[in-house]
């Protein structure tokens, strides 16, 4: 058709309980023209994804309070939301494809803000095909 899709109706939920990194994580997420949720933990995510349909990303923490670390929610949402996709994040461990829900991504942090908008492009081009 030629029209370009519109980044906006893919959401992406950012879970990250340090509130500056989401804040900036939200930012980035904003200004590469989609639209981006907060969560400090597993439970605000789960209580998020359960009222907001549109959530097709998972942007997780690893080490974060709460229920469950970003690992066991990463699984979780993969296992009760199979269309969104994972992305994982963190600065204290590295996590191995095995580790990763299936087509689940990995940053170190501080992740690159260019790799992170590289990876969700590529996503929204996948869900607009």
């Amino acid at each position: 058709m030629g029209s370009a899709f519109d980044r906006s109706r893919i959401s992406i939920l950012v879970v990250e309980d340090e509130p500056l990194l989401l804040w900036d994580a939200i930012d980035l997420i904003e200004e590469a023209g989609f639209t981006a949720y907060g969560a400090a933990n597993a439970d605000e995510a789960i209580a998020l994804l359960e009222t907001h349909a549109d959530i097709r990303v998972l942007f997780t923490d690893v080490d974060m309070p709460g229920s469950m670390d970003g690992l066991r929610l990463a699984h979780a949402v993969k296992n009760r939301w199979p269309p969104v996709t994972i992305i994982v994040a963190s600065g204290h461990v590295n996590v191995t494809p095995e580790e990763l829900p299936e087509h689940g991504l990995f940053f170190r942090k501080p992740y690159p803000p260019t790799s992170v908008i590289r990876a969700l492009n590529g996503i929204a081009d996948r869900l607009s095909a």
